[in-house]
């Protein structure tokens, strides 16, 4: 059967709409509820499909239902059909009124309390009419919500090279780790600091076998140190940032962070340099998904914030 006869004319969106909604919910019972159309009407769909492919798409179970290798392999196709017909809609609202719809960020917590926030509110002054949707997790979760399509960049910290040839990778400025101190700690008060000098203070770290734990064990065993006994340990880091205030903790944190969070009046930099801490900070995309003009509108108002950064560095 020619590609035209089978799938041209065979396959309707909608019965590849009753696949996802089945596979999501678990059941055709629930699918229907969720679709509001009797069971018999999705069962149908299925069917088609499946005397249309000549495979089996679902393997049915007291369990429930799980797609077959054949079925994941539909799907996987599917929902990027869906998303690509999706962003085409976007592009032609964008075109109807360039002033108007909306960008899915993907970021970290410590990306969005900073450099993405600053990114935000200057690209909501130029485009007051466009909604940001801002999801703000751990690194993994972002990277999750780009893969499963949830959000339409992704701007994270590249702890590791980027090896995955499905993910494209724009870097936007190289972040390093800084010491920091409550300003009323009598660390503040001083203009040179030596590194050594700080291993038997009160520190709270994140867990060294963490992202961010990794980069500051890294910093300390350049310096030729061992990493200090932790009297807190948490990956939170507004949890860091908050004992740090007090002036009683030490910790290091993305420089990024109070840079682009002002606010954070209550917490000194030292004048440490740990070269060892450098990252690189880029905007992640999916290479085989097209980018909406709202997406590269937000995209080029983060080149700018990056720009503007770094001529103040």
């Amino acid at each position: 059967m020619q590609w035209a006869d089978r799938i041209g004319r065979r396959i309707k969106l909608r019965d590849l709409h009753v696949l996802i909604a089945v596979v999501q919910s678990g059941s055709m019972t629930k699918a229907a509820e969720g679709l509001a159309i009797s069971v018999p009407v999705i069962s149908k769909a299925i069917s088609d499909l499946e005397h249309t492919l000549g495979v089996r798409v679902l393997d049915r179970s007291a369990q429930g239902i799980e797609p077959t290798p054949y079925g994941h392999a539909l799907l996987d196709s599917s929902l990027a059909a869906f998303d690509e017909l999706r962003q085409g809609v976007k592009h032609i609202e964008f075109l109807a009124d360039p002033h108007a719809g909306e960008v899915r960020i993907g970021c970290p917590v410590t990306m969005a309390t900073g450099f993405v926030s600053v990114v935000i509110e200057r690209f909501s002054r130029k485009y007051p009419h466009i909604v940001v949707h801002l999801l703000a997790a751990e690194s993994a979760a972002t990277y999750r919500a780009l893969e499963e399509r949830k959000v339409d960049l992704a701007i994270v910290g590249m702890f590791r090279p980027l090896n995955d040839k499905h993910l494209s990778a724009e870097i936007l400025f190289q972040e390093p780790f800084v010491v920091t101190a409550g300003r009323q700690s009598r660390w503040a008060k001083r203009r040179s600091v030596k590194l050594a000098e700080l291993i038997d203070e009160c520190w709270t770290l994140p867990p060294s076998d963490s992202l961010f734990g990794s980069v500051v064990v890294e910093a300390f065993r350049a310096s030729g140190l061992e990493v200090p006994r932790a009297t807190v340990v948490t990956s939170s880091v507004p949890a860091r940032s908050r004992l740090v205030a007090t002036g009683r903790f030490l910790t290091a944190l993305p420089r990024s962070m109070l840079r682009f969070h002002p606010q954070n009046g209550t917490i000194k930099i030292l004048p440490i340099d740990l070269p060892t801490t450098r990252r690189p900070i880029g905007i992640i995309t999916l290479k085989k998904r097209s980018v909406s003009p709202v997406a590269q509108l937000f995209i080029a108002c983060a080149r700018e914030v990056a720009k503007r950064s770094i001529r103040h560095a």
